[in-house]
């Protein structure tokens, strides 16, 4: 949730472009970061790593401008898809390790919230 108002701010300033940027630099940064976690404390993915989800969720928003109802609504699917884990995100979860395994499991979850945003924006507007 705390991802939601970064989001709005760098979509507002800057636009879907701006927002996909961002994504795809907390990609990058949380695939080092993540590593450097994983191996300092030995674990899998650990709680503590959060830039996974912020990154799912920026890519989550992308295709809608800043609005309430559709950053709600992208907020839920992202969580939904998040836990579910459709495949490939199940895949890059159980098969994946390291930093790249971190944060693409959440990018491909964001992928499919993305495009559900997508269409229910479409419906709705």
């Amino acid at each position: 949730m705390a991802a939601l108002p970064f989001a709005w701010a760098i979509a507002s300033y800057g636009g879907s472009v701006a927002l996909l940027v961002a994504a795809g630099g907390a990609l990058a940064a949380g695939i080092w970061a993540s590593g450097v976690m994983e191996r300092a404390t030995g674990a899998k993915d650990p709680g503590k790593i959060v830039i996974d989800e912020v990154a799912g969720q920026w890519l989550t928003l992308v295709p809608v401008a800043p609005d309430p109802l559709l950053y709600l609504i992208g907020f839920l699917l992202f969580r939904i898809a998040d836990i579910v884990k459709p495949w490939p995100a199940s895949w890059c979860d159980r098969n994946l390790s390291g930093g790249v395994g971190v944060m693409l499991d959440d990018i491909a979850a964001g992928a499919y919230a993305a495009v559900a945003l997508y269409l229910i924006a479409e419906i709705l507007l």
